[in-house]
Parts: structure tokens; C-alpha cells; sequence
């Protein structure tokens, strides 16, 4: 086979990357190791910025999310047992994000897929990526027993923090930071109405709990647990009795629990990979980096990548130059550290960490009290929670 850009993932990513091409009139194939069905399967952050919104209108797959996806002005902040609004909308001139669920975000990609005819090829076995280092990269897999070579002009390494893509880069041409987390999240997904019209975040003495939302009738939520807990040891009854005690008093009386229809444990880790470009070979998404979800930055740092990719591949073909490619990395990877850093210290101003203690407590009570109260502040917040623009190569 052959093609100009080889895809390497089907996941939100790989498939956005894949519609703005089409867009583009630049041909490509997606290769997937998982089928179908278990991309779909996997629940995943549901907070879209504005640069992911206008992606997705620009990919011509944005009507369900903007039909049903739900508008948010503000967040609350939770802290000694209040709640402090912060106005996004206000504080940023009309800035909005949006709660769409990430696998919905897939399925609209998948659908508008499958209508335009577009080859997607699903529980590919053994991946290979070759000579990316060269004119003319090759993707080899193995499907249904038969060996497959795909050539192409670039490869987009799409396929997340475990995929083959980064593992296929020599050791000594990247870089890689890391920052492992003492604790992780024990989510629940819930057909029961949220506890509030837009997202809490609370600080707590005894650890952290995000109330958010996937529709008018269905839940997120999740409480901060040491990294060695197991998912099996939390009942239903018992999650919900630890998220009470994490709340104030109002939406303690508002909150409505349920059978949990997902639960599960993620850890938490800041990653990054250096360079982004290797040659015929780009990385994008979880391939070359990870935040804590705190800050709601993992899908829309992997929009925004695959916005860049596609832009510096268009002008690749319509100018026949590899200006706007050359420039990729270091364009992804200043938008990448600055939802780093913010996804570093929203994490680390809501959590419990278990060598700071009770002082350790007070510092972040202080810092929330002038956050909330410092227009400077709330603005320099809000800023970074509704995303970043992207720069122009």
C-alpha cells in the first residue's frame, strides 16, 4: 500500500489528525492495534478548550458536541468547606470550555470516518516503524495472519504512552522528563444528575474530589487515594460515603448516588518526550507527553499537536517546503511545558501530599484564599484552564 501520511493510532487523536487531512486533501491511512470496539470502550476526560472546538468544526465533525455538549463559564474552587466560583467566561473576554465526553469525541471521528470511505485498519498485530530516519518511512503489521507494508512520506505517531511509536526512537535521540505522583484518582461514572451546573474542585483535609459531569444525567466523579489502593476494595457505598465527606454542606444535601456503571483507578504522572520530530516521524498526544488530569489538559494538548501537524503538513504540499514541518516540535512543545506547569501546580495546590502534613494544608488553604481573591490571579487561572492559542508557523 501506499500513502502520504501513515497514522499510527486510532484514538481521538490519530483520528482528528486523520479527518483535517482529509480536509486537506492529503491522503492517509490509520493503523490500530486494538479493535474498534475497545477504542470505544475506554472512558476518558471529558473537558473540551476552545482550540479542541474549533478542530473539531474545522474537521466537519463538531455538530453533536455543539448540540449536546454542555457550556462552562466557571469552575468552584472548594476549600475549608466554601465554594469560590471562578469566572472563565469573564475573566478571559468570552472564553468558554466545553463538557463533551472524550469517547463521544471518538465515535463523531469514527462515524465521519467510515461515511468518507477513509482506511482504517483495526487489530493490527506487530507494528513495525522503519527507516523514518530516511525519504521513505515504512509502517509494516501483520493482520489476520498476513504480513502488510504501507509506504509513505510521514508517519504520526498517534498511539499513546505504551504505543510502538516513541518505543521505536533510538534511546539516545530523545529525552525523556517524568514526575511520578504519590497518589492516583478512583473514579466513578454514574447515570445520576450532577451535583452542580459546573465543575468542583475541592481541597480537603482529607484529600482531593473533583465533582464533573458527562451530561444532564450522567457523572463523574472522583476522590484522591494512595497509589497502592485497588479498585476492588471500594464498594459503591463506599465511594460515595468518602465523596459526601469531601464536600460542603450544600452539595452534600444535593448529591444523588447510584450503581456505578465504570470504577477505576488512574495514576498520575507528568511526562515529556523531547524532541517531537524524528525525522519522517511525529509524535503527538500521549506518545510524547502526559499531565495529571487536574487541569483537564490531556485530550486538548493532543488536539492542539495534531492541529499544528496538520497545518505544517498542508503547507508541506501545497509549498512543497519543510519550513513549517522543521518548526513542529519546538511549536508543540512551548504550548506542551506551559500545560505542564499548570497542570504540575493545579495539581499540587488541590492534593493531599503525604509529607507536607497539616502545615503543608495551611500553605494551600493561603494560596486558594488569594486565588480566588486576587483578580490577577483568578485571570492568570482561568487563562490556562480555558487553553492556550495556538502560534502560527
Amino acid at each position: 500500500m501506499r500513502t502520504q501520511v501513515a497514522i499510527i493510532g486510532a484514538g481521538p487523536a490519530g483520528l482528528l489528525l486523520g479527518q483535517l487531512l482529509y480536509k486537506a486533501g492529503i491522503d492517509n491511512i490509520i493503523v490500530e492495534r486494538q479493535t474498534g470496539d475497545y477504542v470505544l470502550g475506554r472512558i476518558r476526560a471529558g473537558v473540551l478548550e476552545q482550540v479542541t472546538m474549533d478542530l473539531l468544526t474545522q474537521a466537519g465533525v463538531d455538530t453533536r458536541a455543539r448540540a449536546e455538549g454542555l457550556p462552562h463559564d466557571g469552575i468552584e474552587l472548594l476549600f475549608k468547606g466554601e465554594r469560590h466560583r471562578i469566572d472563565m467566561h469573564g475573566l478571559t473576554g468570552g472564553k468558554r470550555v466545553t463538557v463533551y465526553g472524550q469517547t463521544e469525541v471518538t465515535r463523531d471521528l469514527m462515524e465521519a470516518r467510515a461515511a468518507e470511505g477513509l482506511r482504517t485498519i483495526y487489530s493490527a498485530a506487530n507494528v513495525s516503524l522503519e527507516d523514518f530516519d530516511s525519504a521513505r518511512p515504512t509502517v509494516r503489521y501483520q493482520k489476520d495472519g498476513v504480513e502488510h507494508e504501507i509506504e509513505c512520506d510521514f508517519i504520526a505517531g498517534c498511539d499513546g504512552y505504551h504505543g510502538v511509536s516513541r518505543a521505536s526512537v533510538p534511546a539516545n535521540s530523545v529525552r525523556l522528563y517524568e514526575k511520578v505522583y504519590p497518589f492516583g484518582w478512583l473514579g466513578v461514572l454514574a447515570d445520576v444528575p450532577p451535583v452542580s451546573e459546573e465543575l468542583i474542585y475541592a481541597n480537603t483535609a482529607r484529600g482531593f474530589a473533583l465533582c464533573s459531569q458527562r451530561s444532564a444525567a450522567r457523572s463523574r466523579y472522583y476522590v484522591q487515594v494512595p497509589t497502592d489502593e485497588k479498585v476492588e476494595a471500594w464498594s459503591d457505598d463506599a465511594f460515595w460515603n468518602e465523596l459526601r465527606a469531601r464536600l460542603d454542606p450544600e452539595a452534600r444535601e444535593r448529591l444523588v448516588t447510584g450503581p456505578s456503571l465504570e470504577k477505576s483507578i488512574a495514576p498520575l504522572r507528568s511526562f515529556v518526550a523531547e524532541p517531537m520530530r524524528f525525522g519522517s516521524l511525529f509524535l503527538a498526544g500521549d506518545a510524547a507527553h502526559i499531565v495529571p488530569p487536574t487541569g483537564a489538559k490531556g485530550l486538548n494538548l493532543a488536539t492542539a499537536d495534531v492541529g499544528y501537524l496538520s497545518r505544517a503538513l498542508a503547507i508541506h504540499y501545497a509549498e512543497k517546503s519543510m519550513s513549517a514541518l522543521d518548526r513542529y516540535s519546538d511549536l508543540c512543545l512551548r504550548r506542551v511545558w506551559k500545560a505542564e506547569r499548570f497542570s504540575w501546580w493545579f495539581t499540587s495546590l488541590m492534593h493531599r501530599f503525604p509529607d507536607t502534613g497539616e502545615f503543608g494544608q495551611k500553605i494551600q488553604e493561603a494560596e486558594l484564599d488569594y486565588l480566588v481573591h486576587s483578580t490577577a490571579a483568578s485571570t492568570s487561572l482561568a487563562e490556562n484552564y480555558v487553553g492556550l492559542p495556538l502560534e502560527s508557523f
